[in-house]
């Protein structure tokens, strides 16, 4: 059965930083995809950044220049590296990776929460 466990959340401040995880486990291929959405409340979810098997990112306008997203693929992992946070950046981060043929699998979200 493949999971995906994201770890690294947690309370920061304004302008702080913090780096969430993620892994999947119960396959032995690498996802075509990987990424972050998030969900605050009262809102869809949205996406945050995705990295391909062949090295390109996305990123929404809203955290451009502020989130790097990169990917461990011999460790099937993908990290988010969050810098200069703000309040709007409260919510829960959900990990999702997508394979080849167009299959989604999502992990259970991390709470991330930014002081003002």
């Amino acid at each position: 059965q493949i999971q995906l466990v994201e770890s690294g959340g947690g309370l920061v401040q304004t302008g702080g930083s913090l780096r969430v995880s993620c892994t999947a486990s119960g396959t032995s291929f690498s996802f075509y995809a990987m990424g972050w959405y998030r969900q605050a409340p009262g809102k869809e979810r949205e996406k945050v950044a995705v990295s391909t098997s062949g090295g390109s990112t996305d990123y929404a306008d809203s955290v451009k220049g502020r989130f790097t997203i990169s990917r461990d693929n011999g460790r099937n992992t993908v990290y988010l590296q969050m810098n200069s946070m703000k309040p709007e950046d409260t919510a829960i981060y959900y990990c999702n990776g997508m394979t080849r043929t167009g299959l989604d699998y999502w992990g259970r979200g991390t709470q991330v929460n930014v002081s003002s």
